[in-house]
């Protein structure tokens, strides 16, 4: 289960892609289309105020076949209660958790606190879960990645790129070689998925959608694929 973590001004972790409310798909408090122009912070906001917003009955374009629900931007604590108790009602096994943490150097204390803090709030929470050998921690920020290979050096990470450097220049930046190299699907070939994976690490590319695209990821014999629709990634990797 893929996400991206998102702090609230009361220090609660939120599952959400963005720091703010988009006005694509989300309602202000009061059940009104957010203006186009405007930034609503959520590290401005606690969870009870964050929790006033819609962000499910609004048809997202992107998505046309996302099903509408008026629901909130939930907590992170929630979403793993509800996703354990889902998977043992079911009798499936666990899930694993690939968590993405929200930072860059530019917006520190802005849409987020810094990445010391963030991590230490990811790492409390799930050690608090019982989720701890489930998880992966993925970044663009370097500086998030490198603080939990010194503080909890037994958590697996991966390192999200959309640069187009290589990917050596990317490791040396890091100084490091985490578990996995995650980089925009597109920056990829079977000859540089060879590579990484000769040098030690597995790819995992993000975020595939199109058939056409995941049939050529796969071809590449990727370690796993983001993807919007999981269920078009297991029909074909069903198949194969």
């Amino acid at each position: 289960l893929e996400l991206d973590l998102v702090v609230s001004k009361d220090n609660q972790l939120v599952v959400s892609h963005e720091p703010f409310f988009s006005p694509v798909f989300c309602l202000d408090t009061h059940g009104n289309p957010i203006p186009e122009d405007s930034v609503i912070n959520m590290y401005e906001l606690t969870y009870e105020e964050i929790i006033q917003f819609d962000c499910g009955s609004t048809q997202n374009p992107r998505f046309p076949e996302q099903k509408q629900i008026d629901t909130i931007k939930p907590l992170f604590s929630d979403v793993i209660d509800s996703v354990e108790s889902f998977s043992k009602s079911k009798n499936l096994s666990p899930l694993r958790y690939n968590i993405e943490l929200k930072t860059k150097k530019e917006t520190d204390a802005i849409f987020h606190p810094s990445p010391e803090v963030f991590s230490d709030l990811v790492f409390d929470l799930v050690k608090k879960k019982g989720i701890m050998n489930r998880i992966t921690i993925q970044s663009f920020d370097f500086r998030t990645l490198q603080y939990f290979k010194k503080e909890y050096p037994h958590v697996q990470l991966a390192l999200l790129i959309e640069n187009e450097q290589s990917w050596k220049t990317n490791i040396d930046s890091l100084g490091f070689k985490p578990e996995i190299y995650s980089p925009y699907y597109q920056l990829l070939s079977q000859e540089i998925v060879k590579e990484i994976q000769s040098a030690g690490m597995k790819v995992i590319p993000w975020t595939v959608n199109d058939f056409d695209e995941l049939n050529k990821v796969l071809a590449w014999e990727v370690d796993g694929i983001i993807t919007d629709y999981p269920d078009r990634a297991l029909t074909l990797t069903k198949k194969k």
